[in-house]
């Protein structure tokens, strides 16, 4: 295994790291459906806070798989 192979395997395995993370942290798509059938009184606040951090994971693992894809391409090329 020569130097490039190295650091890119390096890289790719931060970033499936990074991306199993940033996957596990975002909040499942049932847990607003629980609070609706309940009644439950969220503020206006705090669903924006929620929704604009869940935004941001979103796009981060977008981003992320990505990239982990064309490393993985460029790897597999090395």
């Amino acid at each position: 295994m020569n130097i490039p192979q190295l650091i890119l395997s390096i890289i790719l395995f931060l970033l499936s790291l990074f991306l199993v993370a940033v996957v596990l942290l975002q909040e499942g798509k049932t847990a607003g459906l629980s609070g609706a059938i309940s009644g439950g009184a969220d503020t206006f606040l705090s669903k924006n806070k929620a929704k604009s951090w869940d935004a941001k994971l979103a796009r981060w693992t977008k981003w992320v798989a990505i990239i982990f894809m064309v490393v993985c391409l460029v790897l597999s090329l090395v």
